[in-house]
């Protein structure tokens, strides 16, 4: 694949050459952005088992985490307060080192089957406070550190972007096996994947065993 240029002429540097080429905002969308989590937005949340977290470093790198567990894991501490609980993962710790030098910090809550989201934005804190750890333990193993989110922006989002793909169509679902496993595309990617089938179902197996004994 030959290698994209874009043409400077076609780059958009400033914000008013930007809303130039787009309709004003509605009205509705410059109001419903609250400082608060009303009670519409704390249903969402309770209701809502993944979001994806986006964060920032100091380098200026962006990076976004998918997180989940069952509905309502994001405790609601009070009306301007969230606490994700941080399970066990790659322990790449970046969204958690970003928050140590950047505390600026995105949410989306999604709820299968529904079309809309909630957008959360705010200030961040990683916070090991074993009352609050306990509280949101799973199968009586709590998890070593939470995230707490002091709000300062809500905001629902509209369906479109979930309408358009079709994300909960399962006409529309694609079959995994279609791709290679993740273990096989991770080995591809670094290492090299063994040659010999039995071995790479081997892997395949202990990932998915692992699933079972690490989640939480």
């Amino acid at each position: 694949m030959d290698e994209f240029n874009i043409k400077p002429e076609h780059v958009v540097t400033d914000e008013q050459s930007l809303r130039a080429l787009f309709p004003p905002v509605h009205t509705l969308a410059k109001l419903k952005s609250l400082d608060v989590l009303d009670d519409h937005a704390q249903a969402f949340i309770r209701r809502a088992p993944f979001i994806c977290i986006g964060t920032q470093g100091s380098d200026g790198k962006a990076d976004v985490s998918p997180r989940g567990d069952p509905a309502g894991f994001v405790a609601i501490l009070d009306k301007r307060t969230l606490a994700i609980p941080d399970r066990p993962g790659n322990n790449r710790l970046d969204t958690l080192s970003n928050i140590i030098v950047n505390p600026n910090i995105g949410l989306l809550f999604i709820i299968p089957g529904f079309d809309d989201t909630l957008r959360v934005n705010g200030q961040a804190s990683l916070v090991t406070d074993p009352d609050l750890l306990d509280r949101l333990s799973i199968h009586d193993r709590a998890p070593r550190l939470a995230i707490v989110i002091r709000v300062t922006e809500v905001f629902l989002h509209c369906a479109k972007a979930f309408r358009r793909s079709r994300l909960w169509d399962p006409a529309h679902f694609q079959d995994r096996a279609e791709m290679p496993s993740l273990m096989k595309i991770l080995l591809d990617q670094t290492t090299g994947a063994p040659d010999d089938d039995a071995a790479m179902r081997k892997m395949d197996d202990d990932l998915e065993k692992s699933y079972n004994t690490s989640m939480y």
